[in-house]
């Protein structure tokens, strides 16, 4: 089964997280929430226990802080809804873990245009086509000040470049500020 994307991107507790969730909350079908948080202090091990109460044992919950690609191939076929959160700290994994963070993001990317739907599918017009749906989070980290040490700007560049990415593969992309989702990519409803 092919995935149809939706990207969402935008500033830290801008309500990204949450507009992913309630959005996909409302999809029918099997849901698994694919979290790269790793409970690594006490603070953490709070906010992770919160978010999955939050998300209630309607969704299945797997954590996967650096081998995201390899798990969401396994999804596809399982589930009917995933979302990801998040990207930039997936990446913000790799490099605290020195991984080859350009190998990483092109491994993900891979994958994501091998489950991605075919644009061109005659399946792709209708509303009732058979798609696992998958909710992409990102921080949008481009919008401040040059950051004054080479790790910091390093890891910028690398989430620029990965969010740049997941957003050409998606065939939707929100930025949501102050709570409020703005859809940037894709067809746009009318009334």
């Amino acid at each position: 089964m092919a995935m149809k994307i939706t990207f969402i991107t935008g500033g830290a507790r801008s309500g990204k997280s949450s507009f992913a969730l309630k959005t996909a909350s409302a999809l029918d079908g099997q849901k698994a929430y694919l979290a790269t948080a790793e409970a690594l202090d006490q603070e953490m091990k709070e906010r992770i226990f919160k978010h999955k109460k939050e998300r209630g044992v309607t969704w299945d919950t797997h954590e996967e802080p650096v081998k995201i690609a390899d798990t969401l191939k396994g999804m596809t076929d399982r589930y009917d809804v995933v979302v990801l959160d998040c990207l930039t700290l997936w990446l913000s994994n790799l490099v605290c873990n020195n991984m080859d963070c350009d190998k990483e993001i092109d491994n993900f990317i891979a994958v994501l245009k091998n489950i991605s739907a075919i644009p061109e599918s005659p399946l792709r017009q209708t509303q009732n086509a058979e798609f696992c749906k998958l909710f992409i989070v990102s921080n949008e980290v481009g919008m401040g000040i040059v950051p004054e040490n080479e790790l910091a700007r390093r890891f910028r560049d690398f989430a620029g470049i990965l969010n740049q990415k997941a957003a050409e593969i998606a065939d939707e992309v929100y930025l949501v500020t102050a709570g409020i989702p703005m859809k940037i990519k894709g067809q746009i409803n009318s009334f």
